[in-house]
């Protein structure tokens, strides 16, 4: 009787996982049930492959009905699941449950289904792909509910390389049933998959079997269908021989770029070096550079700012022995046209990319053509547009040399520097080292220094900020001896300051500055300054003052330290404001761990 009860609590205990997580998937509480779903793994650990197999994996398939998140979580789960059912030799066990989970309604569900499909699919042998996975896809296509027939889009390009000859005809006979498909969802489901499929079906079938697919759902009633068809484009065209793409893709390709729907013409625009790339440099000259130009001045402005995104990366794409002519002649009008376009967002495109033309045309052509434009964005109403050119100057230094840039476009960026927009101001204090780098001294100090000192009191706390690491960067530039003789006494002034926060600016600067100027310049200058700001009556500059002289210890001596850094944080240590009290403190013990 004894033994009959241990074995009884054997078995109970063997199903003990299982019984767990039945109640647990049956709580009402959600989190629970998603969180029984993340311990799958540890569970079938805990079972073994065998049970796994012939216990858990069944229950999953016949109890799929929850939340989408809890469902989410297992079709992520079930992707990684081959191990613990025993390898890819058993990897059909989890066939059932994910093709359960590629059928319900949330399309995030799907897609995580689908995905692990393929996961599992790949691990799959070739004899087992054809018993075990290509039923089920064929299962998902001939489905009642658009789900399924979505679904079976994602599992074609898996499934092809590896089967028969037989079943791969009824494989993109599959497929163009479903880019037939009544329901525009699964039609876009496959065209979504199309470019994918192409990149496996032999050369003859890709030309006899998809390409019609591709020029019928380049027609599509729905423009969701046609813009999908686009992206497709591209990876047909690069599959081809050149006389077919002429012949096959170029032909669409045409018609996209006059679709009715802006949509499918911004999916051109923004497909466009890809198909550059795809379908060479005869094909280019001839039909995208028309095409380009059409886009430039689409009549909606989402597709001109996509077009003009494409500007500077379809010019460097040009064949060189053509390049400058093509760009000269044909390029060039539009993007002056862009320049000035009602739009907003398509001038700021324009201005992140049109830089990137000097190198390319050279200093000639930018001097003559380019930098007319460029000034005209330096002063265009729109801030977003102004950062943009900004933030590219760098890119035509090198080509007309600075002496023309200052020339010709420092005037205008003297007077960004005190825009309105405070990221504009931004963007030039960014540009200023290298600005200041390549003036010199001389130029710097009579055009852009006084411009540096107006920053450090500026009202917006990032550009005072960044004005204090300019400062560093320019010192680092120009040396130790020109920054005292030119900025070092004038930034100290501001300790006198009424307003405490430039005083606070003062002490930032000191601590910018003290990685770059020596231990000199702080024992004789910058000691005596943070000396008389320690006795600052608003607390913010007190316990700065302590930060500071925490910073600067690490380059002075011990008797610097102990003369007079030491009786300054002393002081500090029994300070009335509890923040000054604990930074002085926190300076003491970081200088004595030092």
């Amino acid at each position: 009787m004894a033994a009959s009860t241990s074995g009884d609590k054997a078995a109970d205990d063997s199903l003990y996982p299982i019984a767990v997580l039945i109640d647990e998937l049956k709580n009402e509480d959600i989190q629970l049930r998603l969180n029984s779903i993340k311990k799958l793994s540890t569970i079938a650990l805990a079972l073994g492959e065998e049970r796994t197999r012939t216990e858990l994996i069944p229950f999953l398939t016949e109890t799929i009905y929850d939340e989408d998140e809890v469902l989410l979580a297992l079709a992520e789960q079930l992707g990684n699941f081959t191990a613990l059912v025993g390898g890819p030799d058993y990897a059909m066990y989890l066939i059932p449950p994910l093709e359960s989970l590629a059928t319900v309604e949330e399309t995030v569900v799907r897609d995580k289904a689908v995905e692990s499909l393929r996961i599992v699919a790949a691990q799959h042998s070739a004899q087992d792909l054809e018993v075990h996975v290509v039923p089920t896809l064929q299962r998902l296509v001939s489905g009642d509910w658009f789900t399924s027939r979505t679904s079976a889009c994602g599992l074609f390009s898996v499934c092809y390389p590896r089967v028969s000859a037989a079943v791969k005809a009824e494989l993109r006979n599959n497929f163009r049933q479903l880019c037939q498909d009544e329901t525009p969802m699964v039609r876009r489901a496959a065209a979504g998959k199309l470019g994918e499929f192409a990149k496996v079906v032999e050369l003859e079938y890709l030309k006899s079997d998809l390409i019609p697919m591709f020029v019928q759902m380049a027609q599509d009633d729905q423009d969701s269908v046609r813009l999908l068809a686009v992206e497709a484009c591209v990876s047909i065209a690069q599959l081809l021989p050149q006389d077919d793409v002429e012949h096959s893709v170029m032909p669409t390709l045409r018609q996209c770029v006059n679709d009715s729907s802006w949509r499918v013409r911004y999916m051109v625009a923004e497909k466009f070096t890809g198909l550059q790339k795809a379908v060479g440099p005869e094909i280019t000259k001839t039909d995208l550079v028309p095409a380009f130009q059409y886009l430039l001045k689409d009549t909606e402005a989402e597709v001109r700012a996509s077009a003009a995104t494409k500007v500077t990366e379809f010019c460097a794409n040009l064949e060189k022995s053509s390049q400058e002519q093509i760009i000269m002649t044909s390029i060039l009008p539009y993007v002056k046209e862009l320049v000035a376009d009602p739009n907003q967002h398509v001038k700021s495109a324009l201005a992140s990319v049109i830089m990137g033309l000097s190198p390319i045309l050279g200093r000639n052509n930018t001097i003559e053509h380019l930098l007319q434009l460029f000034l005209i964005q330096l002063k265009d109403e729109w801030p977003e547009v102004r950062l943009n050119i900004i933030s590219t100057l760098d890119c035509i230094n090198d080509v007309i040399g600075i002496q023309q840039l200052s020339q010709s476009l420092l005037p205008a960026i003297v007077e960004l520097a005190e825009d309105s927009k405070w990221r504009v101001r931004l963007a030039i204090i960014e540009y200023m080292p290298l600005l200041a780098g390549q003036l010199g001294q001389e130029y710097f100090n009579q055009k852009l220094r006084d411009l540096c000192f107006n920053w450090l009191n500026d009202h917006v706390y990032a550009i005072r900020e960044a004005a204090t690491l300019n400062m560093k960067k320019i010192v680092q530039t120009f040396g130790t001896q020109w920054a005292e003789t030119n900025i070092i006494n004038q930034i100290l002034v501001m300790y006198k300051n009424n307003n405490y926060l430039h005083r606070m600016t003062c002490l930032f600067c000191i601590n910018a500055l003290a990685d770059v100027v020596g231990a000199d310049i702080i024992m004789r200058l910058f000691l005596p300054t943070i000396k008389v700001l320690s006795t600052d009556p608003v607390a913010n500059v007190r316990f700065n003052v302590a930060k500071t002289l925490q910073k600067l210890s690490p380059f002075l001596d011990q008797a610097a330290i102990d003369e007079h850094v030491k009786p300054i944080l002393e002081k500090l240590n029994t300070d009335t404001d509890v923040d000054v009290k604990y930074f002085a403190s926190e300076a003491m013990v970081g200088i004595a761990a030092a």
